[in-house]
């Protein structure tokens, strides 16, 4: 019953985390518009997949090391930003989509996973969600397995969304000047996240 009481607040959690601006959104709007719905899919289940193990992994503990060694924290941040700020610059000098012949590629499952692990809005997720909503009895390993499952359930429509308003843009978008404003504008967008990782 506490697990079920925790559900409604968990999912307003998750709504309001997931629907809201960040680098994962910019990230997929920006494939959408390049790649479209279908192809960004494994971008898309990538984020899914890599909360679900990051969420899981906090409620077993990681989150502790945060606690104990802040220097990780540092060097997350760190390495998280060097990263964000490569995607920045990929999507930002991605050719216009079958304007020139050439057939790019958007983030892969595994890329996109391994990104929330690097991902200080994610790790804020975890954490939160874990501390908030972590029923206290039963296995501590279900309730997390459970409650990090749930989460992705109710991310999925949130974040689909990105990636369907990315899409919608893509058709609407015309000639490759349009293109290279369109990706140089997401590019910045997902560098400019790196103020709110770094600040």
């Amino acid at each position: 019953m506490d697990t079920l009481a925790t559900l409604g607040p968990a999912s307003l959690f998750m709504i309001s985390m997931t629907i809201t601006p960040g680098p994962n959104n910019v990230m997929l709007t920006a494939s959408g518009a390049n790649y479209g719905f279908r192809r960004t899919l494994p971008h898309l289940l990538g984020i899914m997949g890599g909360c679900f193990l990051l969420f899981a992994a906090v409620a077993l503990g990681l989150g502790l090391v945060f606690e104990r060694f802040p220097l990780v924290q540092t060097l997350l941040r760190i390495i998280g930003s060097g990263y964000l700020l490569y995607l920045a610059w990929r999507i930002a000098t991605a050719p216009p989509p079958a304007l020139d012949g050439a057939d790019g590629r958007p983030l892969s499952f595994w890329q996109a996973a391994a990104f929330q692990f690097a991902n200080p809005k994610a790790w804020v997720m975890g954490l939160t969600l874990m501390a908030s909503f972590l029923p206290e009895g039963g296995n501590t390993l279900v309730n997390a397995l459970l409650l990090a499952a749930f989460a992705e359930l109710v991310a999925l429509p949130c974040i689909s969304l990105w990636a369907g308003f990315g899409t919608a843009i893509g058709r609407w978008i015309k000639g490759p000047r349009a293109w290279r404003v369109f990706n140089g504008t997401m590019g910045a967008l997902t560098a400019a996240c790196v103020i709110f990782i770094l600040g």
